[in-house]
């Protein structure tokens, strides 16, 4: 798994043989705390969907300066502990065994600003796309709320709003996409 530091990326995976990787409720909350806790430190989180088998997040690596110095060479390793840590609790909490991801992390690279707001559409409109809700902005494990709703947030709004011009131009490019 390659990242370039101040890059961009899509990053997504799914259960294996499509299988649930969220069964319950608590277990989108779970998978967010640990992504919290071993991706900020190296990333800024731009949008993120979470759907029973599958899971999309748009992120920048940060920049050797502003990540810890045990990740500068490793930047791959938060990824692989998150997802370690994620299936190894969920495969003890179910009495399961083996891979709970269908392969590695997958990841596009994305190269410039207006691949990103598509991207931003995209990953907030997947829960109607793939018909969990009829409309997106309900869908609660999604990032468009952190976005709309004036409360303390992880994900790095102020960058993608201002790519949007604002937060009623945000809601029109998503509305308009739905």
């Amino acid at each position: 798994m390659f990242f370039e530091e101040g890059q961009y990326y899509h990053i997504y995976n799914r259960g294996n043989n499509k299988e649930n990787i969220f069964i319950e409720e608590k277990n989108y909350n779970y998978f967010l705390q640990k992504l919290k806790q071993y991706i900020l430190p190296i990333a800024d989180i731009y949008a993120y969907c979470l759907l029973k088998n599958h899971f999309h997040i748009v992120l920048r690596i940060k920049g050797k300066n502003e990540m810890p110095e045990k990740f500068k060479e490793k930047i791959h390793l938060p990824f692989s502990n998150l997802f370690n840590s994620y299936s190894k609790s969920i495969n003890k909490a179910y009495n399961r065994t083996g891979s709970l991801f269908q392969e590695h992390l997958q990841r596009n690279r994305i190269e410039n600003e207006e691949y990103l707001k598509q991207l931003i559409l995209y990953v907030h409109l997947n829960p109607v796309k793939h018909k969990y809700e009829k409309q997106f902005e309900s869908y609660l494990h999604s990032s468009y709320r952190s976005y709309i709703l004036d409360k303390s947030t992880s994900i790095d709004r102020d960058f993608i709003l201002n790519l949007f011009e604002n937060v009623e131009n945000f809601k029109f490019c998503h509305d308009k996409e739905e």
